[in-house]
């Protein structure tokens, strides 16, 4: 389903690399580089490894509170104390080299510079040995292989990562992170058996050993439901509530202040293909506090709006539903034109929606008319991850800032990355052919898909694609040789990961060519340079 447009991005001005993939691409803004790549040591596979699908999470470590802030909950099962770790890995990463990235792992530090008061005790349940004078500030990435979460330092150019984490008993297959944090436990890892941790990211790095420390553990050996977790986020600006999201078509409301032995005390679900939500009879000290029933099979993946005021869902039944959270409400949704919905992702301001899924296309949806406006023809395969750049802006040709442009991306099982610009002001709506009218479409009134708003509550059918502005990829890259699972947007870089567990960072124009330099020059020009962008308006394939 490629198009001609997208071929012809696909081989602009790129050089071969190994595996006969490209090393950069180019966008009118410049060229993105492929700078270096993190993925696990293949001595650490495991023979799971084919069980689970890479998905990785960015995270931003802050600099550790000064004052001392001990949990109280008896429920964390050991001590909130701090365990070492990464000082053996000090000598790259997050340590005494200099730094890639604007805002990175902090400048020149090692083990023996100013220590910062820590947040946990230096004792421990056992006596492992123990370094809390790391502060671990710094940025990044967590992603899953196998039984094995592995956390790279993103400022470093090491491929492997700086720590591991085993689990013996089921597979890691999602993760998310918070970084407004209040009490330390601020990533949450779902796996396959549907049991839940919640943990310090600090404390892990601190950590010598390869499992789980100071975790808080819900839903044990699926007592509440035994399903796979296929998705988990923290809910915005909630306190530590998050929420969890099931195949079985499931999604549970947690709280991480609150025990985490589990409340399977909820009704039976009636009607599996309505929506519907229970709160559990004893919320006020147990989890989970609510369970939402979805739909009739797996929930793929869940995503909320930047204010914490919407969650989307997209599922196997191939509908994305757009909820009112607080509320508890559907507000709308509709169906992919075949098969199921794999991922989903907000705009920064809350106005637009990406799905992407078996139907190879990607689509737009707008909060504002609650339906879909375009949809990106260019994948040859599944399409299994979207994003919007919100780091990127373009100029516009008038100077005027009245043209809103967003930048996207989306990833597939065809190995592809491809880009998207989104101009609202060229979003041509297609009409209504009367009886023995133009097959071109120039005559008549809009199309019916356009009449009218959607009432709130409805799921929509797919409309004719005829009826729906198509979009061409900007840019269409090959980037990896296994099928793709995830695409992430920095500052500084566009990151994709494969189901196997590479990643690569592109850096963006003008970074890319700074990397050329020397630490000193590089630090002193990524300070001051703001991120480049190009007249896109004005680019066409």
């Amino acid at each position: 389903m490629i198009s001609s447009s997208s071929a012809a991005a696909n081989n602009n001005g790129q050089t071969p690399a190994a595996g006969g993939l490209k090393t950069y691409f180019k966008t009118p803004e410049g060229r993105y580089k492929l700078q270096y790549e993190k993925t696990h040591p293949a001595a650490l596979l495991h023979y799971a490894h084919g069980k689970t699908i890479t998905q990785v999470t960015l995270a931003q470590l802050k600099d550790k509170p000064s004052a001392a802030a001990t949990p109280t909950s008896s429920s964390l099962g050991v001590s909130s104390g701090v365990r070492s770790a990464a000082a053996r890995f000090l000598g790259t990463g997050n340590g005494s080299r200099a730094l890639s990235f604007v805002g990175g792992n902090g400048g020149s530090k090692s083990v023996s510079g100013t220590n910062r008061a820590g947040l946990y005790s230096a004792s421990t349940s056992n006596n492992l040995p123990s370094n809390s004078n790391f502060d671990a500030k710094g940025t990044y990435l967590i992603f899953n292989v196998g039984d094995t979460v592995f956390i790279s330092d993103l400022n470093s150019q090491d491929k492997d990562p700086i720590k591991s984490i085993h689990f013996s008993n089921s597979n890691p297959v999602c993760h998310a992170f918070d970084e407004d944090s209040k009490d330390g436990h601020d990533l949450l890892i779902g796996l396959a058996s549907g049991d839940v941790y919640s943990v310090s990211l600090r404390q892990q790095l601190q950590d010598v050993g390869k499992k789980l420390v100071g975790a808080q553990h819900y839903n044990k050996d699926g007592c509440v439901n035994s399903s796979r977790c296929n998705s988990i986020a923290w809910v915005p600006s909630g306190d530590g509530t998050f929420i969890v999201a099931y195949a079985d078509g499931n999604l549970y409301v947690y709280e991480k202040n609150k025990e985490g032995s589990g409340d399977p005390s909820f009704p039976i679900i009636k009607d599996q293909t309505q929506f519907s939500v229970a709160h559990a009879r004893n919320s006020n000290s147990k989890n989970p506090i609510a369970r939402w029933h979805i739909c009739e099979g797996s929930v793929n993946s869940i995503a909320f709006s930047r204010d914490g005021a919407y969650i989307a869902t997209v599922g196997r039944d191939g509908y994305l539903r757009i909820f009112d959270y607080r509320n508890e409400q559907l507000i709308c949704g509709g169906k992919s034109y075949y098969g199921a919905l794999l991922c989903c992702s907000w705009s920064m301001d809350g106005k637009y929606i990406l799905t992407g899924g078996e139907d190879d296309l990607v689509q737009v949806w707008s909060m504002d008319d609650r339906k879909i406006i375009a949809w990106g023809e260019g994948h040859n395969s599944w399409v299994s991850g979207v994003a919007f750049d919100s780091y990127w802006s373009a100029p516009n040709a008038d100077g005027t800032g009245e043209n809103v442009v967003y930048r996207f991306g989306s990833v597939g099982q065809d190995t592809q990355l491809l880009l998207w610009d989104l101009e609202m002001d060229e979003i041509v709506v297609p009409v209504r052919r009367p009886p023995g009218g133009s097959p071109t479409f120039s005559t008549g009134s809009q199309s019916s898909h356009w009449d009218s708003g959607c009432p709130v509550g409805t799921l929509q059918p797919a409309p004719r694609m005829r009826d729906v502005p198509k979009l061409s990829p900007l840019v269409a890259h090959r980037v990896h040789t296994e099928p793709l699972s995830g695409l992430l947007f920095t500052p500084q870089s566009i990151l994709t990961v494969c189901r196997e567990g590479q990643i690569k960072i592109w850096m963006r124009p003008g970074f890319a060519e700074s990397q050329t330099n020397s630490d000193t020059l590089l630090a002193t020009s990524l300070k001051d340079k703001p991120l480049s962008t190009g007249k896109t308006s004005s680019y066409r394939q």
